[in-house]
């Protein structure tokens, strides 16, 4: 399969599960080496799935769910060790799955790293201050901050069911060769930066161009030196690259569902890994706070989505702190810390995307399936 043949085969039904293991052999890729010294996560008491959740008042099956969104791996740990792993008879713990916009997390982290080393002063400065190309365009001036918090004000269609929506224009880069680099200068802007939480994946794009621009090193070097040898990933890992050998900051990472999990885990414990701090305390407690209206879970009318948001996290409207990175196609990484609980679901759900709307998404019942294997670690 060619570049175009993938592209253009997503969002319409095509199964991807087999494209989602390979997609080193269609695109170029930047590769972070396996840590020196890998970490392996304990072996806890196994867990038996629920049979049931509950989503919208009514019970589901829980592996009719799995089945139907073709969960290529599911791994739950708790308090650090693992409960619970499964694969997929055409998947496997050796499978580098690509993240979607798990990446966006990843980002955030090293964005906060960057932070900490000196390369970026504070995030209330303006984008453009480090990215002068940005002048005159959606994100002149606007703050880092409100880019971390998806809240731009830069006009932004992310339909994947509409082929000429933003993110397909977006996508067609990446088909047909091209930089990405080039295309956040050609978005407008609709509203005030910081009044609205709107689903960009452009402004993700634009915090890689950030970190590339501040350390003067890619995407791939920085972060295997200050995220990916840290928290000991025992695989490799790769960055999808465009065609000028830019990294697709806001969705392109692959890896092993164990090394997914590994930064559910640090910031779970608040940045801390094996008794070094990767990323600074106060990221984190920055990255999962919804600190404006706009941010906070629920129907507010400041934001196209029922999730509060943080820095590049999706915060939840429960009570006990939970959060997720979370990509299309189902993929996610979703932490519950006041259960210690941690898991990991990547998937090739074959209808994702098809209508624009929760009942191809299933984002917010895969929240419902994740609630109820927390409820059964206490059973």
């Amino acid at each position: 399969m060619n570049r175009i043949d993938y592209i253009s085969s997503l969002f319409t039904g095509a199964s991807q599960r087999d494209n989602f293991q390979r997609l080193d052999s269609i695109f170029p890729v930047a590769t972070m080496t396996a840590a020196p010294a890998p970490f392996r996560f304990a072996e806890g008491r196994p867990l038996q799935l629920p049979d049931q959740y509950s989503h919208d008042g009514t019970p589901r099956s829980v592996e009719d769910f799995l089945s139907l969104t073709e969960t290529m791996a599911l791994l739950i740990i708790e308090d650090g060790a693992i409960r619970f792993e499964r694969y997929a008879p055409w998947g496997g713990r050796v499978t580098k799955w690509v993240s979607m916009s798990v990446a966006k997390s990843f980002v955030s982290a090293a964005i906060g790293i960057a932070v900490q080393d000196g390369f970026i002063d504070n995030v209330g400065e303006p984008i453009t201050a480090y990215l002068p190309a940005l002048s005159g365009s959606a994100y002149d001036g606007v703050p880092i901050r409100d880019i971390l918090q998806m809240s731009s004000g830069a006009r932004w269609n992310e339909d994947y069911s509409d082929p000429e929506s933003d993110i397909n224009r977006f996508a067609a880069i990446f088909a047909q060769g091209g930089s990405f680099d080039a295309f956040p200068a050609t978005l407008s802007r609709e509203r005030a930066s910081g009044s609205f939480n709107l689903y960009n994946s452009t402004d993700t794009q634009v915090l890689g161009m950030l970190l590339v621009a501040a350390t003067g090193r890619t995407i791939a070097d920085y972060m295997q030196e200050k995220l990916w040898h840290p928290l000991g990933m025992e695989a490799d890992g790769q960055w999808l690259l465009d065609s000028a050998g830019m990294e697709m900051a806001f969705a392109g990472l692959n890896a092993v569902a164990r090394d997914y999990a590994k930064l559910g885990e640090l910031f779970r414990n608040d940045g801390l890994w094996q008794g070094r701090q990767v990323v600074p305390a106060g990221w984190v407690k920055a990255s999962l706070t919804a600190d404006g209206p706009h941010l906070q879970p629920g129907d507010t009318g400041l934001s196209d989505s029922l999730f509060g948001y943080g820095y590049q996290w999706w915060l939840t409207d429960g009570e006990e702190g939970e959060f997720a990175a979370i990509g299309v196609y189902n993929q996610f990484i979703y932490v519950n810390p006041a259960k210690k609980l941690v898991i990991v679901k990547l998937s090739s759900s074959p209808d994702y995307g098809t209508v624009n709307d929760e009942s191809t998404y299933r984002e917010y019942e895969t929240i419902s399936l994740f609630r109820a294997i927390g409820e059964e670690l206490e059973g």
